[in-house]
């Protein structure tokens, strides 16, 4: 068995600086380190239990099969939030068939991220 001591998502931008702009402005990620010099210098960003690397260039934006999942105290209050900040919704808050109340964004490559917001009563928030 690998012991995992941490983890991070890694992502190369097709314009590094139109993403940081995005997690760390319109987002409001928390930066927990940045590191390099120039263009492609890298930033990581808080995501809860674990990290956003936005590191690199990359010549072509990353697959549609890459998806990110944030979990949010108020999916409508940060639907409003991310409204005023000119952040485009794809979707705006909805509760799903399967209990949770979701929103989708995309960050300036077309990384689909959904914002859910986990309410009362719902079976993720019971421990067996």
């Amino acid at each position: 068995m690998v012991h995992v001591l941490g983890s991070r998502i890694l992502l190369s931008p097709t314009d590094p600086q139109r993403s940081r702009d995005f997690y760390g402005e319109a987002l409001g990620l928390a930066v927990y380190r940045e590191f390099g010099t120039g263009p492609e210098r890298g930033t990581v960003y808080f995501l809860g239990g674990g990290f956003l690397e936005v590191s690199g260039r990359s010549t072509a934006p990353p697959s549609p099969a890459l998806r990110l999942w944030m979990q949010v105290a108020d999916v409508r209050a940060a639907h409003e939030e991310l409204r005023a900040r000119g952040v485009e919704v794809l979707r705006p808050p909805q509760e799903e068939p399967w209990g949770l109340i979701e929103m989708w964004i995309a960050d300036p490559d077309g990384v689909r991220i959904a914002l859910v917001e986990v309410p009362e009563g719902h079976p993720l928030r019971s421990r067996p």
